[in-house]
């Protein structure tokens, strides 16, 4: 059975940078596509940005130029980079393995000053 494990979440100033990181257990990794999803308080959870097994990304509007998806297969990790972090980043932020429909616990993410 997969697992998603995140890591890399924390806080950060406005206009600052963070990692995370989404770890897989289990085999097959390199053939699905993974997502990057979060949920700020009182709101509903949206996709960040999504990676096929063929390394095509896809990213929400509002991440555009900022946010970088990319995927180890190797090392059955998905990754994104957060770059000039926004208050209105703030959120939980969740990986999700389609196909199986498996979900991460999430990993906290601050902007704030």
């Amino acid at each position: 059975q997969v697992q998603l494990v995140e890591s890399g979440g924390g806080l950060v100033q406005p206009g600052g940078s963070l990692r995370l990181s989404c770890a897989a257990s289990g085999s097959n990794f390199r053939f699905y596509t993974m997502g990057w999803y979060r949920q700020a308080p009182g709101k509903q959870r949206e996709l960040v940005a999504s990676i096929t097994s063929g390394r095509r990304t896809n990213y929400t509007d509002s991440v555009k130029g900022r946010f970088t998806i990319s995927r180890d297969n190797t090392k059955k990790t998905m990754f994104l980079q957060m770059n000039s972090l926004k208050p209105e980043d703030t959120a939980v932020y969740y990986c999700k393995l389609y196909g199986l429909e498996v979900w991460g616990q999430g990993t906290l993410v601050t902007v704030s000053s």
